[in-house]
């Protein structure tokens, strides 16, 4: 009689902990309890937890879109371990209680192995709550919040972006002396709106400024006339913003609208590149941090470029941006941990990535990067950037003014804020 293949949910039902149509809940945590024979023809399958739809549809395309290119060139290689690797994606809609839902139905009903995508940094921190049930390894790719690195870590989590405070480090203190020390915040309400303001106020207040009024932006605003009216009145001489998504593009416009991008010095924390991408470059003002350009002037960086434009021909935006970047380079060290590892068990993978270290040529930035292992964050180069005016390719929208390293940027706060689960705690499974 043939052997019947044991999977996580044919385990998760032996041990009562899923019924008929009903959704997984765990009694405790687990030790070594979920152990599969994995055929050499069984893919390796990844769950993609991207939004959509919502605030950040355009960044969740360009998201999967990173990631896909990575994983197209492990399976034009052979796969991973032999194995290849396929996807299934379910739209998070820019929602944490969705992100939980999709979360809980990757992992129990398509057994995917690894979780990886997220730009809202509250459905991230959903997300790693069930996989961290679980066990499964999740990449949060694009979230910034300090919280997702901090208070928030998870052990089977790892965040591949800068967070508001690497950002706000390479930011203010220069923005101070330029500038002035009378400061204004615009803040998107929510998670990662909220711990990035509070890493400017912080880092205003050390270096002399003063903050002298802080705006709070629901998510889905689409009029800002009485907050920009505000603004005006307040007259700061610098104003920093944390407002992201579509929310931050009709904030662009309606600063550009009544001038008010040339009479105060604007610094956004982060720029991602899919929230401005065929915006006229009068709407990109101030001054704005990035993780990746695609016109860096570093080895691999047009080869990228081109392997981009050959995989998506016929997608809007015409060069990768750091969004892209940030779930490409995530998929790839996932794939090339589990190469390391010589399998798919989550513990082993878990260890390869809290050991990674990156070139910075691997990584086309200007500084060797790392994996944080006390807050499995990846430490790397902070761009500072502004409108490139004057241009004549309408694809090249930045002026790259300035980087920093990884050890310029770190954020301290969340080391100490940091207090994850042990690997012994962290349930085990190989796929």
């Amino acid at each position: 009689m043939p052997r019947k293949t044991l999977t996580r949910r044919s385990m998760l039902k032996k041990v009562g902990l899923v019924s008929a149509g009903a959704a997984a809940t765990v009694m405790g945590p687990w030790r070594h309890n979920r152990v599969y024979a994995a055929a050499s023809d069984k893919p390796i399958m990844i769950g993609l937890t991207s939004d959509a739809s919502g605030q950040y549809a355009n960044s969740g395309a360009s998201d999967r879109r990173g990631m896909m290119m990575a994983i197209s060139e492990f399976n034009e290689r052979g796969g991973v371990l032999g194995r290849k690797v396929e996807t299934i994606h379910i739209d998070t809609e820019t929602t944490p209680a969705t992100g939980s839902r999709v979360a809980e139905r990757l992992i129990t009903r398509h057994e995917c192995a690894f979780l990886i995508g997220a730009v809202s940094s509250g459905v991230a921190n959903a997300i790693s709550q069930v996989a961290q049930k679980y066990g499964t390894v999740y990449l949060n790719t694009n979230s910034s919040s300090p919280t997702e690195s901090g208070k928030n870590c998870r052990r089977v989590k790892f965040v591949w972006d800068g967070n508001g405070t690497n950002f706000a480090q390479a930011a203010v203190r220069n923005a101070i002396s330029a500038y002035g020390t009378k400061w204004m915040l615009m803040t998107n309400d929510y998670v990662w709106g909220h711990n990035t303001s509070a890493a400017t106020r912080k880092l205003v207040d050390q270096f002399g400024g003063e903050i002298v009024d802080e705006i709070l932006v629901p998510q889905g605003t689409r009029d800002f006339s009485a907050m920009l009216l505000k603004v005006q009145q307040a007259a700061p001489q610098v104003v920093a913003a944390a407002v992201g998504g579509d929310d931050q593009k009709a904030m662009r416009q309606q600063v550009s609208q009544l001038g008010l991008g040339e009479s105060m010095a604007w610094i956004n924390n982060q720029q991602d590149w899919p929230d401005v991408y065929g915006l006229p470059l009068d709407n990109l003002f101030g001054v704005f941090g990035t993780t990746w350009y695609w016109k860096l002037d570093l080895p691999g960086v047009a080869e990228f470029v081109e392997r981009y434009q050959e995989a998506y021909p016929d997608t809007k935006m015409r060069v990768p941006g750091n969004v892209f970047y940030n779930g490409y380079m995530a998929t790839r060290e996932l794939l090339s941990a589990v190469e390391r590892a010589g399998s798919t068990n989550n513990r082993k993978v878990i260890q390869e990535l809290e050991s990674l270290k990156v070139s910075a040529s691997d990584r086309m930035q200007h500084h060797d990067a790392y994996m944080n292992p006390a807050t499995h964050q990846m430490q790397q180069t902070i761009y500072l950037a502004t409108a490139n005016q004057g241009t004549q390719n309408p694809d090249d929208m930045f002026r790259v003014l300035s980087q920093s390293a990884p050890e310029e940027i770190r954020d301290a706060d969340a080391d100490a804020a940091c207090m994850m689960e042990s690997l012994d705690d962290t349930p085990t499974y190989e796929m």
